[in-house]
């Protein structure tokens, strides 16, 4: 608790930090920042609450008692694109069931992962409990955190890619895994929708931190019967986002991260124009590292953007019919993270939510993250669970201590 108080006593300080290496508008930034400390003081209350079991015997004169033990060392590898809060998600949990931790800060926004250290010392987090490892070589740091012995769990946020290889290389020692891995979330809208709601919910779900976070909605799909009104809408409302330098007033959107992710939107956005999709605002890339928020209509399902992730300010508007035709093309990807829709059908609420096949779903709602879900994903999208009641089962190995010789007196 007194980690989480010291962040929010410097609340202006770290959110404009994040602003300045990772280039998300400060708003953002202070909302990240805020759900990064929440981490820390939800574990803290879980800490105490993890609770061991007793279990009948069927041996006669023994008692089954299970008991709940930390993992052990962690290896924790996180991304940039949400600086602080990722490594909070991780360590929070990890301190506490009782681990020690190693954390791979990302080698485009160390800052943030470096302060979070300077704040634990000062809660009075012992030498050697946090260690914190900067390198630009992050391929040869998590071979060795996968690979070493003493490491007993690796946590990783990134790519499926990526994951696939911490995989292999962890599987030498056979560690604990728990990966949040790539994401290709459908945005979907039906045609009882309250389609003003779901346009405010695909800004939030599409365009949050310029489309770079994990649970971005990657294809949106919109009923027949309201798409006109739904892509129009949608296209005035990024026509008034003010693009540019995060720490200015005003400014709803930042860069991407490096010129690498403004190719991929560029490459996404002209692979589906030569298919036959319709640009509709934006389309174009600026100096450095913007890409204008994009709106694309008609695009076929046949675009690259159908199948890859952009992770970048591109929206790309599908037309569809039926409720079956929708959830036949929602769950047609590897991956399984997120996904959102929108209809004011209470059948069909809980229909589509058991259907898509994703870790977290949202109905009516453009934003999900919170300390207090069970944040993760099924299929290539990973394995494990962030945050919540679940979040420590991870961090805990799971023991039972048998005791024998008992007897029976009475």
């Amino acid at each position: 608790m007194k980690f989480f108080n010291l962040m929010m006593e410097r609340t202006e300080e770290l959110s404009r930090l994040i602003t300045l290496e990772n280039g998300k508008p400060l708003a953002d930034a202070t909302t990240e920042h805020k759900y990064s400390a929440s981490f820390l003081e939800w574990f803290a209350a879980e800490a105490v609450r993890t609770y061991g079991d007793v279990i009948p015997s069927t041996i006669p004169g023994a008692r089954n008692i299970v008991i709940k033990q930390p993992v052990g060392v962690v290896g924790i590898i996180t991304p940039w694109n949400f600086p602080s809060a990722m490594i909070t998600r991780k360590i929070a949990p990890a301190l506490a069931a009782g681990c020690t931790c190693v954390i791979k800060a990302p080698s485009d926004t160390p800052l943030s992962a470096l302060a979070l250290m300077e704040i634990a010392e000062q809660a009075g987090v012992p030498a050697g409990v946090l260690n914190l490892v900067t390198s630009k070589n992050s391929r040869m740091v998590a071979q060795v955190l996968c690979e070493h012995p003493v490491i007993k769990k690796i946590s990783f946020t990134g790519s499926t890619g990526v994951g696939k290889q911490l995989m292999q290389q962890s599987s030498s020692t056979l560690k604990k895994l728990s990966f949040e891995l790539g994401g290709n979330a459908p945005f979907i809208v039906f045609d009882d929708a309250d389609v003003d709601a779901a346009v405010a919910g695909a800004v939030i779900a599409k365009f949050r931190s310029s489309g770079q976070t994990c649970v971005c909605a990657n294809r949106l799909y919109i009923q027949a019967k309201v798409y006109d009104e739904f892509v129009d809408k949608l296209a005035a409302a990024v026509r008034n986002f003010k693009v540019g330098n995060g720490i200015e007033p005003g400014i709803t959107h930042g860069p991407l991260i490096h010129g690498r992710a403004v190719a991929k939107v560029k490459e996404h956005v002209d692979d589906a124009v030569s298919k036959g999709a319709k640009v509709v605002v934006g389309g174009k890339a600026g100096q450095g590292n913007f890409y204008e928020p994009t709106v694309l209509a008609n695009v076929p399902v046949e675009a690259l953007v159908s199948k890859d992730e952009t992770f970048g300010p591109l929206a790309p508007c599908y037309k569809f019919e039926t409720e079956e035709e929708v959830i036949k093309l929602a769950n047609d990807t590897e991956f399984g993270l997120a996904g959102y829709f929108y209809s004011r059908d209470v059948g069909r609420i809980w229909r589509v939510s058991e259907a898509l096949e994703c870790g977290m779903v949202c109905a009516n709602s453009g934003i999900l993250s919170q300390a207090t879900i069970p944040f993760g994903g099924v299929k290539e999208s990973g394995f494990g669970k962030e945050g919540s009641k679940y979040g420590m089962d991870d961090y805990q190995i799971t023991k039972l201590v048998l005791m024998g010789g008992l007897g029976t007196k009475y």
